[in-house]
């Protein structure tokens, strides 16, 4: 696992389905999808994540009838489900994931500080005052890879003040990622560093809402970036990319009102993209 993986699916990560082809531009059928089903803000098995309703706006596009495979997102989840032929479509992943063919970004985000309401805002991990405050940082397990922002802190030697907490949270709870941005609220930490849609979400339904801010520069030296294009993935070895141009065409047809969903679940972001191609 990459650590661009290990940080999205904070959500981070999403997926398995029934097996089928994928959708050709003429037919009604299924659109297929890969879903955790306890992983909001991105997705859960009531429909409630932001992903789910995304999903939705793509098959009433296409003409086609939205159905699910709930799996949870864990290591080896694209081999096991997309790549075994289980679903058609993975909603949520990075647009530079070497084993899916992306669509067109549905936004960019990165990680974030988050804070209570009443604290001084940090934006960097430059920030002099890391060295003493108490960090929660996502940490992926004991499986030898970590997210982006405990690697840059290690990196600036601040290791003593640094708490861990997993990545894909207690499983058998509800939100199980929230547990880092509760524990801002609590008191129990000064400051969490969050993927931004996990930090945004979750900081904006705490009593009172805690403050975010993405990380600047969003990347931390030449090699390792705090922030990602997000979108749709297919198979990669199928129809040369057709399906994913029809996906990131329903995308970009409905563009403004996936940027409506975005910011009515708090989703902090770098930029607005717009449709493109996908990648090859």
């Amino acid at each position: 696992m990459s650590s661009s993986w290990a940080s999205i699916r904070l959500k981070g990560a999403v997926l398995a389905m029934l097996a089928s082809a994928p959708l050709g531009p003429a037919e009604a059928r299924d659109l297929k999808v890969c879903a955790d089903p306890n992983n909001l803000p991105f997705s859960d098995k009531a429909g409630g994540g932001f992903e789910n309703r995304i999903a939705a706006i793509v098959a009433e596009d296409l003409g086609a009838t939205l159905t699910y495979t709930w799996w949870a997102q864990r290591r080896g989840f694209l081999r096991n489900t997309l790549n075994a032929g289980l679903c058609d479509v993975v909603p949520g992943l990075p647009v530079g994931v070497d084993r899916a063919r992306p669509t067109a970004p549905l936004y960019r985000s990165g990680y974030a500080f988050v804070q209570r309401a009443d604290a001084g805002p940090i934006t960097s991990l430059d920030d002099p005052r890391l060295k003493d405050l108490r960090i929660g940082v996502q940490m992926v397990g004991d499986d030898g890879y970590n997210t982006p922002p405990a690697h840059a802190l290690s990196r600036r030697g601040i290791v003593a003040n640094v708490r861990g907490y997993d990545l894909y949270g207690d499983y058998g709870t509800p939100h199980p990622p929230s547990r880092i941005v509760e524990a801002v609220a609590q008191g129990e930490i000064d400051v969490a560093l969050v993927w931004g849609p996990l930090a945004g979400y979750f900081a904006a339904r705490q009593d009172p809402p805690l403050q975010v801010h993405l990380v600047r520069p969003p990347f931390d030296g030449a090699r390792l970036p705090l922030a990602f294009d997000i979108g749709f993935a297919v198979r990669r070895d199928e129809d040369g990319g057709a399906f994913a141009q029809e996906i990131g065409g329903a995308l970009r047809r409905h563009r403004a009102e996936i940027d409506a969903i975005l910011a009515e679940y708090d989703v902090p972001r770098l930029d607005t993209p717009q449709a493109e191609e996908p990648q090859r």
